[in-house]
């Protein structure tokens, strides 16, 4: 779980300007940062199957995310993609 440090953290390096909190490039940055850290709970343990869940959920909202950028904002979408090192 990300805590409210880690969050701002990701949102200062992410967001367009000083109030941004829900742009698409900060959301896939936090979602990213959570997919990151629940992918290394489910390799502990393997059985956690609602925890699962909830990754997928995330993942297929952060393709959502990237999908609406890539169309609208080309350019914005290929440096997001280069800063988080996400595969496409």
């Amino acid at each position: 779980m990300l805590t409210t440090r880690k969050k701002a953290i990701i949102i200062k390096n992410t967001a367009r300007h000083d109030a941004d909190t829900g742009s698409p490039d900060v959301q896939v940055a936090l979602l990213s940062r959570q997919i990151d850290e629940l992918a290394k709970h489910l390799k502990k343990n393997p059985k956690d199957f609602h925890s699962r869940h909830g990754l997928l959920q995330m993942v297929a909202d952060r393709r959502s995310h990237l999908r609406y950028l890539e169309t609208n904002n080309k350019r914005r979408y290929n440096a997001l993609i280069k800063k988080l090192g996400i595969k496409k």
